[in-house]
């Protein structure tokens, strides 16, 4: 009974530890993307017309490993990016976020952090 108790405690610690990664909140997108530019296919074409501080624009490309809320866990092939994908759900943009899903997520980074102003699915072809 005691190594019950022991072997449940730990699967508790284990499974707090492990959300408490993805329980942080996330900030709002700091802009509207559609205010900056475009994507055109996957080149990001500025219009000139984004005041204050410019984000840099970036695809991410992946298979999707972890949904929590807004927070979407993406493995690549050399590393797992976590991406917020708060701008594409606002805009309808995501599709269905699963995990088992290929995708390519459109956005910006703000810091160390990925927002996805669009989410696709990733061809089968790529």
């Amino acid at each position: 009974m005691k190594i019950l108790n022991v072997l449940l405690s730990t699967a508790v610690l284990c499974l707090g530890l492990g959300t408490a990664t993805y329980a942080q909140t996330s900030p709002s997108a700091p802009y509207t993307d559609t205010t900056c530019g475009t994507w055109q296919g996957d080149n990001w074409t500025p219009n000139g017309s984004c005041t204050g501080s410019v984000k840099r624009h970036a695809r991410v490309e992946g298979t999707i490993t972890i949904v929590k809320g807004h927070l979407v866990t993406v493995q690549q092939s050399t590393a797992a990016i976590v991406i917020d994908d708060t701008p594409a759900l606002s805009n309808g943009f995501t599709g269905k976020v699963a995990v088992g899903r290929r995708i390519v997520a459109h956005g910006y980074w703000d810091g160390d952090n990925f927002y996805a102003t669009m989410i696709t699915t990733l061809s089968p072809s790529s």
